[in-house]
């Protein structure tokens, strides 16, 4: 099965290379600001812009005429190309939002990037691109130590499994990465190594990810909370770096402090989830999620910062790709499933249920299960009911009279009074393998 993956290595250049880093960026840097104003220019004139493919064609006239761009051949052709690319993919998803053709939050017309304010990186399309050992060859820039070893990627290079598409270098904090686009020949097995189980995987602020599966163990992640945990540092250098003198050298100090403790909580945050997401998918070859509605829920100043430390969003698009690596599937039930208001016991479903209340209570069959538990039992079993779209559908995932099952269902998803599906309705095991895992996030 050919996939598209990337393969990222932090790199650990000499001060010559790195020197060579910041050219290359200040190089793709002025090649979007050269082609977004040539772009406008011709908008004002004529009505329409440059493609990308028109502002190539133009560069390599203006370049060899204008002295001032002279320095132009001391940096890889790759990154002015993909810097007009790049410009060109902004004009038209700008184009597709002002018309209604795109999801997803509408973008703004693309302005001009500036030294220190934007985001620090370039990529390589074409040439010379290889690793071995603890090392990576870029064009121009020649071969650059790495942190970590880059065998896995080089074996596969070697065994014809696998080739680099394009490589994308950029900064974060004090550390400058390499991104590897590479299409790979994977192994992915037909069937899964534990056909038939499944696992409904309910997402929260308090706890990280609590999942039933097929046999009543339950599972629980804390998750790391790095935000919260680095707060009181977050604060005490978001301080320092705001009463230092603008462009002083302290501010650029305290500037590169905060940033590297930003990037640290979003390390903690994602090795966290991948552990997480690794295990899930590795162990259940059928994984039912929700479709949360992180923006939304965003809104809500009193939960953004919970939320937003969760990273709920990163958990549903790991689970993705890597179910489809281990043969299972990824099973999203519709945003408006109630698996929280419903009872896992008897199906009735309560109007409402606040926030506050952790643990559930049914007053028609007097179960009294945990919160996240019960709504992971619900997930698990529209599973198990026989579900096969990937985004259920239907009448039990709109809200209706508690108690009563819908009319109009997916095949074998139906309820009748009493009944929720074909798993037990509440479990009892605790899952005990793996504990290792456990205790990592607590």
């Amino acid at each position: 099965m050919l996939v598209t993956q990337a393969y990222r290595f932090a790199l650990d250049p000499s001060p010559r290379q790195e020197r060579g880093l910041w050219s290359h960026a200040g190089a793709a840097r002025f090649a979007w600001n050269w082609g977004l104003a040539a772009c406008r220019d011709r908008y004002d004139a004529e009505g329409k812009w440059w493609s990308g493919v028109e502002l190539h064609r133009l560069w390599n006239r203006v370049k060899k005429t204008d002295p001032g761009l002279g320095w132009w051949g001391e940096h890889s052709k790759c990154v002015y190309q993909e810097a007009f690319r790049d410009l060109d993919r902004a004009l038209r998803g700008f184009v597709r939002a002002r018309k209604g053709l795109r999801k997803g939050r509408r973008p703004g017309f693309p302005r001009f990037k500036k030294r220190g304010r934007c985001r620090d990186s370039f990529r390589f399309g074409s040439g010379v691109m290889r690793c071995s050992g603890r090392t990576v060859t870029l064009p121009r820039l020649g071969s650059i130590a790495t942190h970590e070893s880059t065998r896995k990627l080089a074996r596969r290079l070697e065994n014809g499994t696998a080739r680099i598409l394009s490589a994308t270098v950029s900064r974060t904090a004090h550390r400058w990465f390499v991104s590897f686009t590479v299409q790979v020949d994977r192994n992915v097995p037909g069937r899964h190594a534990r056909p038939g189980t499944i696992v409904g995987v309910d997402l929260g602020v308090t706890t990280l990810l609590t999942g039933v599966d097929d046999h009543g163990a339950e599972i629980e992640v804390g998750g790391p909370k790095a935000l919260r945990a680095g707060l009181r540092k977050l604060q005490r250098l978001g301080k320092a770096h705001a009463r230092a003198q603008r462009g002083s050298a302290n501010r650029a100090k305290a500037a590169k402090r905060l940033a590297r403790h930003h990037a640290r909580v979003a390390a903690v945050r994602a090795d966290a989830l991948h552990k997480a997401t690794s295990t899930l998918a590795a162990r259940y070859e059928t994984v039912v999620v929700e479709d949360l509605n992180v923006t939304g829920m965003l809104a809500n100043r009193r939960l953004a910062g919970a939320v937003a430390d969760q990273g709920f969003g990163a958990v549903r698009r790991m689970l993705d790709y890597k179910t489809g690596w281990n043969g299972g599937r990824l099973v999203v039930a519709d945003r408006w499933f109630p698996s929280s208001k419903t009872c896992s016991g008897c199906g009735g479903r309560k109007p409402s249920l606040s926030l506050s209340e952790r643990t559930f209570r049914c007053d028609a069959c007097g179960l009294v299960l945990g919160r996240d538990v019960n709504a992971a039992i619900n997930l698990r079993n529209l599973a198990a009911s026989g579900a096969e779209r990937r985004n259920a559908c239907g009448g039990d995932v709109r809200p209706g009279p508690a108690g009563r099952p819908p009319a109009k269902q997916e095949p074998g998803t139906a309820h009748h009074a009493g009944e929720t599906g074909t798993a037990a309705a509440q479990a009892t095991a605790i899952w005990t393998a793996d504990a290792h895992i456990r205790s990592w996030f607590r």
